[in-house]
């Protein structure tokens, strides 16, 4: 009885745990988002732009809610708005890294999004507030360095990698040749 009473006791700690974190996380994708990419799991020159089209609509809501001074509890939107934009980014960057080790062809892919790490920049660099003075503030402008850093450095390694693919690219070609 008291091995009993001991797992039900851990049994509901444990889902009590599981949905207070579930209150605090949200998913970043909706469901229509995860429908899409399901369905182009093994086409990464269709994921990938779905990937640059989310990241692209998480910044919008940045930009937005920075031009809202309306807008209660500004710094805070503005910073859980940045984390979304951050962690569609960061989730675009892990599945591009996947095609690449699985030697993918994604040059295609990799020039959309070269252009969008550039759009994604120059909105970065805008959104820059000095007059941000909240308590959330401090978090929100380490998080848009933090942003425009990430995107800067994965703009490098995405025309890193666009170069070695079509690199190789260029060598098979040349194989083939002979």
């Amino acid at each position: 009885m008291t091995a009993m009473r001991s797992f039900l006791t851990v049994f509901l700690l444990v889902l009590a745990a599981s949905l207070l974190y579930a209150e605090q996380h949200h998913d970043v994708l909706n469901e229509e988002e995860v429908n899409q990419l399901r369905a182009t799991a093994l086409e990464p020159l269709k994921r990938l732009p779905l990937f640059v089209d989310f990241a692209r609509a998480r910044l919008d809501k940045v930009q937005q809610a920075h031009s809202d001074p309306k807008l209660a509890d500004r710094e805070h939107e503005l910073h859980e708005r940045l984390q979304d934009f951050m962690d569609v980014y960061d989730e675009l960057n892990d599945n591009i890294d996947t095609y690449a080790d699985r030697n993918d062809d994604i040059r295609k892919a990799l020039k959309v999004i070269i252009d969008a790490d550039t759009e994604f920049d120059a909105k970065l660099r805008a959104l820059q507030t000095p007059q941000a003075t909240g308590p959330d503030a401090r978090q929100y402008a380490f998080l848009l360095q933090t942003a425009q850093e990430a995107v800067e450095s994965s703009a490098q390694d995405h025309r890193q990698l666009l170069a070695e693919q079509e690199e190789a690219a260029k060598n098979k070609k040349d194989e083939k040749k002979h």
